[in-house]
C-alpha cells in the first residue's frame, strides 16, 4: 500500500477527478497525503512589464494558488483524509520538474495527477505537465484522465 501520496492540483476538473481517486488511495489513516501547486512568478517578468505592476500579479498568482490548494484540502478533509499542502514556487523552469523535486524531496511513494488529454497542436504548444512527470518520476504515477461530456 502506499504510504505517501503526492497529488499536484491547479484549479481543473481534472485535478479534482484526480483528488476524488486520491482519497480512495488514501483510507489507510497511517498514510499521508500531501497536495502541492506549482507557480511560475518569472512569467510576468517578460515583456510588457513596463505595464503592470509586476510585483502585484505575483501576489495575486500566490493568493491564487493558495485557494486551490485551500479548497483542495477541504475536498479531501470532507472525505476524511488529512493532508498537508505546499505552494511551490518557480522562477521559469518546467512544472513537471518542480513536481518531480518534491515528489524525491519529501518523499513520495506515488504520484496522482490529472491529465488534460490535449493532442495534436495543443499538445505541442502546451506541452504536457502530466508527461513531463511520467517521464522522469522517481516513483509510480497514476494518471487521471479528464472525463469528456458527450
Amino acid at each position: 500500500m502506499y504510504q505517501r501520496i503526492l497529488v499536484p492540483v491547479d484549479d481543473s476538473d481534472t485535478s479534482r477527478q484526480a483528488l476524488v481517486e486520491a482519497t480512495r488511495f488514501c483510507c489507510d489513516q497511517h498514510g499521508k497525503t500531501r497536495l502541492i501547486h506549482v507557480i511560475d512568478l518569472a512569467q510576468f517578468t517578460w515583456g510588457g512589464a513596463e505595464f503592470v505592476d509586476v510585483g502585484e500579479l505575483q501576489s495575486n498568482l500566490r493568493d491564487s494558488g493558495r485557494k486551490v490548494l485551500e479548497s483542495a484540502k477541504q475536498l479531501m478533509q470532507e472525505n476524511d483524509v488529512q493532508v498537508e499542502t505546499a505552494l511551490i514556487e518557480i522562477w521559469g523552469g518546467s512544472i513537471a520538474a518542480a513536481i518531480i523535486e518534491d515528489a524525491k524531496t519529501w518523499p513520495a511513494d506515488i504520484i496522482t495527477m490529472g491529465s488534460h488529454g490535449w493532442t495534436g497542436l495543443d499538445h505541442l504548444l502546451l506541452g504536457s505537465v502530466a508527461e513531463g512527470v511520467v517521464r522522469h518520476a522517481p516513483v509510480p504515477v497514476l494518471i487521471i484522465p479528464i472525463k469528456r461530456k458527450k
